[in-house]
């Protein structure tokens, strides 16, 4: 009988992979094997392929004793068809990803985007929480998820929603209104990204007050200064902390106007800040930014003892959460399994 089920997390550079059993629950250690997405979708399923012996040997199965998979991509899809091209080879884009490796397994396949699968794997983590999940994933660009109350996850009619990174943002920077790295202005990516961050600090670096700041004085570009930004910041560097407080800011105000539109009642931030020192400075910035923006309603309710109707954590599930919200989804898929059943 095939009792167990595998999450399979693609990401630019690494495949993480969670092997779960009928009951949810994870069995064995992650497995974690070097992406080569751009060589192609074959050579990145021979990949899995190796990924899932792996996971089966660590845990005394055999690979014909993994009933389903979830996949994730990090790209835009829809029904199994990866719509964009991100950080995958050419040869993905347009191809029906999950056909072609229920094909090659000869397995059941469910597939979704790498923040949508987060977003479950989150609410996976959560067993007490029975409502809705709002994720959000700052990292290069600016992801997101929607799990609603009960554990559904909402993709769209396309399975292309929640883009946060679309939001409008009114606000300019010297004058104009800033543009992501897809070239839309005014969007949330466009203030809070890493590609965001390498703008933020190469305006803050030209300014003659920040003449004589360490990373000023380097040679290095500005890729590199954006990626040391960060153990600045842990160290409590005002420049760093300012361009942190600014994008924690702007995310606060959107996260503000999503629980207008979502009411999610629970707000995830995951992706790299989320292991950072300052990380409860963080997300006390973001929380001011939400209490100036959010109608009130969305932050406490009018009857005493006035409990807060939107909270705003970290993600708990780390760099597993999204290999094992895709597990429980290729789960539900071949077990009709309903969250908390």
């Amino acid at each position: 009988m095939k009792t167990h089920f595998a999450g399979l997390d693609i990401g630019g550079s690494t495949i993480k992979c969670l092997l779960v059993d009928a009951a949810g629950e994870p069995c064995g250690d992650i497995v974690e094997v070097r992406s080569h997405v751009k060589e192609g979708y074959r050579r990145t399923f021979e990949q899995l392929n190796q990924a899932m012996a792996q996971l089966a040997a660590g845990t005394g199965i055999q690979v014909d004793d993994i009933a389903a998979i979830g996949l994730d991509v990090p790209a835009p899809c829809s029904n199994g068809v990866v719509w964009g091209k991100a950080n995958l080879g050419d040869d993905w884009v347009g191809t029906d990803i999950r056909g072609e490796y229920s094909k090659a397994t000869g397995k059941p396949v469910f597939m979704t985007n790498d923040c949508n699968a987060a977003a479950f794997g989150e609410w996976m983590y959560r067993p007490e929480h029975n409502g809705g999940l709002l994720y959000v994933a700052p990292g290069t660009g600016l992801g997101g998820g929607l799990v609603l109350p009960g554990g559904i996850l909402y993709e769209g009619n396309t399975g292309l929603a929640l883009e946060v990174g679309d939001l409008s943002v009114p606000r300019f920077e010297d004058g104009e209104l800033p543009v992501d790295g897809r070239g839309r202005a005014g969007c949330m990516e466009a203030w809070v990204s890493l590609m965001a961050l390498r703008r933020q600090l190469g305006k803050a670096l030209a300014k003659p007050e920040n003449a004589n700041h360490e990373l000023a004085l380097t040679d290095a570009p500005i890729e590199e200064k954006a990626f040391r930004l960060r153990d600045f910041a842990e160290h409590g560097d005002a420049l760093a902390l300012s361009i942190f407080a600014l994008q924690a800011n702007v995310l606060g105000h959107g996260l503000g106007d999503l629980a207008s539109i979502l009411d999610p009642g629970l707000i995830i931030i995951g992706g790299g800040l989320s292991e950072t020192g300052f990380r409860d400075w963080f997300i006390g910035e973001v929380r001011k930014g939400f209490a100036e923006r959010a109608m009130a309603p969305y932050q406490k309710c009018p009857l005493p003892p006035h409990e807060p109707t939107t909270r705003i954590e970290w993600a708990i599930g780390g760099d597993g959460a999204a290999a094992y919200g895709s597990a429980r989804k290729a789960l539900q898929l071949v077990a009709g399994e309903r969250a908390h059943a």
